[in-house]
């Protein structure tokens, strides 16, 4: 994991190379096109990207309307403006009627960093996943996220993608991995507890197995990219073979990953679960490793978690 991507940069790649393959999609921005790189497509297809303006409410309604007639519209901004000051939009206009949009938000989570707490989106995926007919997609790295832009291309109906700021490790290799929607990756085996991770929490997760190595403890780590459908089968099977769960996520631990887990372990196969994610707080102007670790988003933390919830079995 030493290469780092932010996976906003890999979006604008993989849009571009969509737009190449699939003459129906579209894209449609809210005046952010350099920082979402969406301005990435507007450069090759110009006749097939719309900038609203600061106007999130109609870029939603706008893509709702290009999806009756058939496009496929990749809707961006920031996530703080995407999911807050366009949800009703999304509600009403995209999920109710369950048009063919793709919201693709960039700046999300804690690492928004120096921008502060008032652009610090660390309740998107809950807003998004209770929204019925809406899938929420989070993926860890460049890889996963351009494997998720052209999957998200082909289901039909609603998608949220959370993309971020920062550049991440690189986890995956592009020809051994394979990206399905609803569907979690095992990326290492392990028998004594299980860290259940989204987004840039994977490659933490990734560190935390190491640091619990060195102590003899054997971590599975799961990368959950998609929280809504969630993959129940990997996380039952995960809670009965090691017993023990630890959610992490760059997010709210109140509606995020660590709820949807604890929601179907808690029917279906109940285990001890500690959540890592932010603690129902708003974030903070600083430097994103210096907020990571702050507001307990570390590798360490992972393990300290891991090593109590093992505790509990």
């Amino acid at each position: 994991m030493t290469e780092k991507i932010a996976t906003r940069d890999a979006y604008g790649k993989a849009l571009a190379e969509l737009g190449k393959c699939n003459e129906n999609v579209v894209v449609l921005d809210a005046d952010l096109s350099k920082s979402t790189k969406t301005a990435v497509f507007q450069k090759e297809f110009p006749s097939r990207f719309f900038n609203m303006g600061i106007a999130e409410q109609n870029l939603m309604g706008t893509a709702a309307g290009l999806a009756a007639v058939g496009k496929i519209p990749f809707a961006s901004t920031f996530a703080m403006f995407a999911t807050g000051r366009a949800f009703e939009i999304i509600r009403n206009s995209i999920c109710y009627p369950k048009l063919n949009v793709k919201i693709c938000a960039t700046h999300a989570g804690i690492t928004v960093g120096e921008d502060g707490a008032s652009h610090q989106s660390l309740e998107d995926l809950a807003c998004m996943r209770v929204i019925p007919n809406m899938v929420v997609i989070n993926p860890a790295d460049a890889v996963t996220t351009r494997k998720a832009i052209f999957a998200v291309a082909e289901h039909q109906g609603p998608v949220y993608v959370r993309l971020g700021r920062l550049n991440v490790p690189v986890i995956y290799d592009e020809a051994d991995i394979s990206f399905e929607i609803g569907k979690g990756i095992e990326v290492r085996d392990g028998k004594d507890v299980t860290l259940v991770a989204t987004g840039i929490m994977v490659s933490e997760a990734l560190k935390a197995r190491e640091l619990l190595a060195q102590e003899g403890i054997d971590a599975r780590v799961i990368d959950i990219h998609t929280i809504k459908p969630i993959d129940k089968d990997i996380l039952v099977k995960a809670a009965l073979e090691t017993g023990a769960i630890v959610t992490a996520e760059e997010h709210n631990i109140v509606g995020g990953l660590g709820s949807a887990v604890a929601e179907v372990l808690g029917e279906l196969q109940p285990v001890p679960i500690k959540r890592i994610g932010t603690k129902d707080t708003f974030g903070e102007s600083g430097k994103p490793d210096e907020l990571m670790k702050k507001y307990g988003l570390t590798a360490e933390a992972i393990a300290e978690a891991a090593k109590a919830v093992i505790g509990m079995k």
